[in-house]
């Protein structure tokens, strides 16, 4: 299993698939489904370093489900799963059950 450790202020989010198919029972292909905006993050840099030399903390921890800007982030594929690398700023939300 390949780690992603990632640097300053990025995070690394597993996207959340949507439901494939509609309450009512249709099955949706694949080019008529939204781009996920949610997602568990798996992976948390340590922090940007401000001017003043100190490291910022994150607000986001591993583990947490976060709601994310629709093209936000870069897509990556490690060891066969979808990811996504952003910065803590394209994070929206921390999505609290």
């Amino acid at each position: 299993m390949t780690t992603v450790k990632p640097l300053n202020n990025r995070v690394v989010v597993e996207p959340i698939e949507e439901e494939e198919k509609t309450a009512g029972g249709i099955f949706l292909p694949q080019t008529a489904q939204q781009k996920p905006q949610n997602g568990k993050v798996i992976a948390v840099g340590p922090g940007e370093i401000s001017d003043d030399g100190e490291r910022s903390p994150m607000t986001v921890e591993v583990g947490d489900n976060v709601l994310y800007a629709k093209f936000s982030g870069t897509e990556v594929e490690v060891d066969g799963k979808e990811l996504l690398i952003m910065r803590e700023t394209d994070l929206l939300a921390i999505i609290e059950d």
